[in-house]
């Protein structure tokens, strides 16, 4: 299959497996630390306190107490709540850790600054330079606040990949190119500085990459990393220019969905010319503004001849992508938050084989606990409803308006 013409930094030779929800993630993760000899290095938006997060920390500590090299970067915003305590409980083992732009304590927590909407929200991990981990999933447990109707509760529906191969060498990369700018960056001179040392990490990598075998039959894939630097647009991008190409199916699984102008009529082209669009998105509410901004938008999609899905089990937290043979596993809504604001990591696979199997594990959900939205649907809403979901959409249309991106949405 031919790649999408980007300057993207296609490696082959990975083996990439697919892992569904915390259940499947949290016991790779914490084997491969386990395992580890000589480093791990974590990024997450969310560090939770629950019984998931105490597991995990048991396992950096354990890596720590065996002379591996253990890193952990954690959102300032994502854990306000926890920041202070997973980080001494960290220390306490030797664990080095950094916190992405802490939040403001006291008055200055009533200000309003665009650099604190600029957030980490990539889910990584690194484990001895070649096991990589990139996906939605925070260090929370799958049952953590979840909606329970009576049955039971269902656990969040997300997705993660254990990565091998070179492509690892590139979340290296990414991941040592942050902890270093948090921690040597000099406000007089930080474009210098990130110049200086990218170049620096590119001829690193390029000798890595010498030393690393291929995995046989592997996989083609690339890193696709969003900052506030070089790669404003690149997420976006990869979208736009897989679904300009994409011919047969398109389904993409999002839980924030609130694409700008160029990815609406990217969407909209690719159903006009026959190919089968899909979105599987929220129908639980887990951020009220954002679910209901995404509905408002309903009619306008459907018109534009695709199919909406929403998620009714539990809360829907994926950020991953079907196109035709191509697959998008990572971290970034489509959304203005993580398009226009957050460092955000995906892994873009081009792979007929795996693409099938993310697939297969998104209609499997579709056909159990997924209701199809309808245009009838859609007219017994009350007008409640409909002047909430309006309300929430101006809103976020605002927000957006904050940024100075408004011409984009």
């Amino acid at each position: 299959m031919v790649a999408p013409r980007l300057k993207l930094k296609w490696r082959a030779g990975n083996a990439i497996r697919l892992l569904q929800n915390g259940g499947e993630y949290f016991p790779a993760l914490i084997a491969a630390i386990d395992a580890a000899q000589r480093s791990v290095h974590l990024e997450t938006y969310i560090f939770n306190l629950d019984d998931t997060g105490y597991r995990v920390i048991d396992a950096l500590r354990r890596a720590e107490g065996r002379g591996v090299k253990v890193r952990v970067v954690l959102d300032g915003f994502g854990c306000n709540d926890t920041a202070f305590d997973v980080c001494d409980l960290l220390a306490q083992s030797g664990v080095r850790y950094r916190v992405y732009r802490p939040e403001p304590r006291g008055l200055r927590q009533a200000t309003f600054n665009l650099r604190r909407l600029r957030r980490m929200h990539r889910k990584t991990c690194v484990v001895d330079g070649t096991i990589g981990f990139v996906g939605g999933i925070n260090i929370l447990d799958d049952y953590e606040d979840v909606p329970n109707d009576g049955k039971g509760p269902q656990p969040r529906f997300d997705f993660a990949v254990e990565m091998r191969g070179p492509v690892v060498d590139d979340l290296v990369h990414a991941q040592r190119t942050l902890w270093l700018r948090m921690n040597w960056r000099r406000p007089d001179n930080g474009a210098g500085f990130y110049q200086r040392f990218q170049q620096m990490g590119e001829r690193l990598l390029a000798l890595r990459q010498k030393r690393h075998r291929d995995t046989a039959n592997g996989m083609l894939a690339a890193m696709v990393l969003r900052d506030n630097l070089r790669f404003r647009q690149r997420i976006e991008d990869v979208y736009l220019a897989a679904l300009a190409r994409a011919q047969d199916d398109v389904l993409i699984a999002n839980a924030y969905f609130f694409p700008g102008r160029r990815l609406r009529k990217a969407l909209r082209k690719a159903a006009q010319r026959g190919v089968k669009v899909r979105l599987l998105l929220q129908g639980r509410a887990e951020y009220a503004m954002q679910y209901r901004a995404c509905r408002y938008m309903y009619n306008d999609l459907l018109a534009d001849g695709m199919e909406i899905h929403e998620y009714m089990p539990s809360y829907l937290h994926a950020k991953v992508a079907v196109m035709d043979g191509y697959a998008m596993v990572g971290s970034s809504n489509l959304d203005p938050f993580s398009l226009l604001l957050a460092r955000e990591a995906n892994v873009f696979i081009d792979d007929a084989q795996f693409a099938a199997t993310l697939k297969g594990a998104l209609e499997a959900e579709m056909q159990l606990g997924a209701r199809v939205i309808t245009v009838e649907y859609l007219r017994k809403r009350n007008v409640i409803e409909r002047l909430l979901d309006a309300v929430s959409y101006a809103m976020m249309r605002f927000g957006v308006a904050l940024t100075g991106k408004s011409a984009q949405y």
